[in-house]
């Protein structure tokens, strides 16, 4: 607010400086409609502030914002400069108290709850009703497509504000009738992350484009694959590794006019994932698991993961010691197919008291190009903002845990190509519930068919809707 008073003070005063520069001569009118203008300059910025004033006072005092871990509030707390921390769950932004929800996602926890809040969100009291609420892009569609998510331009962002973000993420919160209800600060385009010693010992070279060459499509990968087990290693952690890239690059959707559908590029998925099990090339772990994270160390034994910036910087234990990443162990390059993986969208619940704040905090952490290029320097990131991340990828920037490698360029033509013609609301189940159920047949306690029964079931338990191919 101070911003836009002090501009208009700034337009007054340049109109009386230009006056003051004149000739002498000048008659009196010439000076009267000088003053008169200044005069209406002054009435207008009073008119501003006090339209402003009016407008904050109309805001709420509480800023509720619902999430399932930390990493929107340290965004937040890093990035958006009036936030003030005041404990592990509250904030200060002016007079506006923040408070955090932030429940884990584990056992779909976070949606339960926030389905649960958002039933009662129409009656809350003004201090209780949510504001902000974060979302994924496996389930965005489940909030995109109701009337608990506001446009983001009934919140006052534009579409020329919003035009260097990546289309793939404004696509994932565009509902049925073409309306935008979300926006992201990150895109989260995919590459394989692979363990420099062991590349140099079992390829003979650590060079990225070099490493390339043996990942470059499935056949040269799974090839690659009896290479490393030879000497010792497995080169991936678990076939859920591979099960974004796969899935993210199918032609069809899981339902197609209420019939289940398994696409071909998941069934290759199934009989590559089962020849590298059966071979001892991989495992079987569940993501996040122990066994799974086990690569994140010298002595896992693991050649590479696949992942977005945010896997390799924020998940893989970069920071603790030992770890490859502390010791900037891993390098990137493209792999076999291009994909994303995740993201983290901001949407503005319906009923929100606070909608001047919740805009502003959009605008700045989405739009802010300065802002934007602040938290890949900072927190290794990468931002949505087209403009901002293809200047970063021609800089010196660099990465300490990729050993001081440069992987934007990577970044910016993946995540111009990603396409999400393919998806739907019953994504986020489907994909777990496939995973789950084709484990049994790499593990050898089912066949094919048998898993695909399991599959189906357990589809149909969560989407009675739905009806199994003939």
């Amino acid at each position: 607010m101070k911003k836009k008073v002090v501009s208009v003070l700034l337009c007054a005063g340049m109109a009386l400086s230009l006056a003051a520069c004149g000739s002498s001569s000048s008659d009196t009118t010439t000076t009267d409609d000088t003053t008169s203008a200044a005069e209406e300059t002054a009435e207008a910025a009073d008119d501003t502030e006090e339209a402003e004033e009016a407008e904050a006072a109309d805001e709420g005092q509480v800023l509720n914002i619902y999430c399932w871990n930390e990493e929107f509030k340290t965004r937040l707390t890093d990035h958006y400069a009036d936030y003030e921390e005041i404990d592990s769950t509250t904030g200060q932004i002016g007079d506006v108290t923040v408070v955090w929800n932030i429940t884990p996602s584990d056992d779909n926890a976070y949606q339960d709850n926030l389905d649960a809040t958002l039933l009662e969100q129409e009656t809350a009291a003004d201090d209780d009703k949510i504001d902000i609420f974060l979302v994924e892009a496996d389930y965005a569609l489940k909030y995109v497509d109701t009337d608990y998510t506001m446009s983001v331009y009934d919140l006052g962002l534009t579409e020329d504000e919003l035009s260097e973000q990546y289309q793939y993420t404004q696509d994932v919160m565009t509902d049925s009738d073409g309306v935008l209800k979300g926006v992201s600060w990150q895109a989260c385009p995919g590459v394989l992350f692979y363990n420099r010693e062991v590349a140099l010992e079992v390829l003979g070279t650590d060079d990225p484009d070099e490493v390339q060459a043996y990942v470059s499509d499935w056949d040269t990968f799974n090839e690659t694959a009896a290479t490393l087990k030879d000497a010792g290693y497995t080169i991936t952690s678990t076939v859920n590794d591979t099960y974004r890239v796969y899935s993210n690059n199918v032609t069809s959707k899981w339902v197609e006019d209420g019939v289940i559908n398994i696409d071909d590029n998941l069934v290759a998925w199934v009989e590559d994932s089962k020849a590298l099990v059966d071979a001892g090339y991989t495992g079987t772990s569940e993501l996040w698991s122990d066994d799974w994270s086990a690569g994140f160390y010298p002595e896992g034994n693991v050649f590479c993961y696949f992942g977005p910036a945010w896997l390799v910087n924020f998940s893989m234990a970069a920071d603790t010691e030992g770890s490859i990443g502390y010791e900037g162990g891993w390098g990137a390059c493209e792999g076999p197919q291009g994909f994303y993986w995740g993201g983290t969208w901001i949407c503005a619940a319906t009923g929100t008291d606070n909608e001047t704040l919740v805009a502003d905090i959009m605008r700045t952490l989405t739009c802010d190009a300065d802002v934007m290029t602040e938290i890949v320097e900072a927190d290794d990131d990468f931002v949505n903002n087209q403009s901002a991340m293809e200047a970063l990828a021609e800089s010196d920037y660099s990465s300490d845990i990729l050993g001081g490698q440069n992987p934007l360029s990577m970044y910016c033509e993946n995540a111009g190509s990603i396409d999400l013609s393919n998806t739907s609301i019953y994504d986020q189940g489907c994909n777990e519930e496939f995973q789950s159920a084709m484990k049994n047949y790499f593990e050898g306690n089912a066949t094919y068919e048998e898993a695909l029964d399991l599959f189906y079931t357990a589809i149909q338990e969560k989407y009675p809707e739905l009806t199994i191919p003939e």
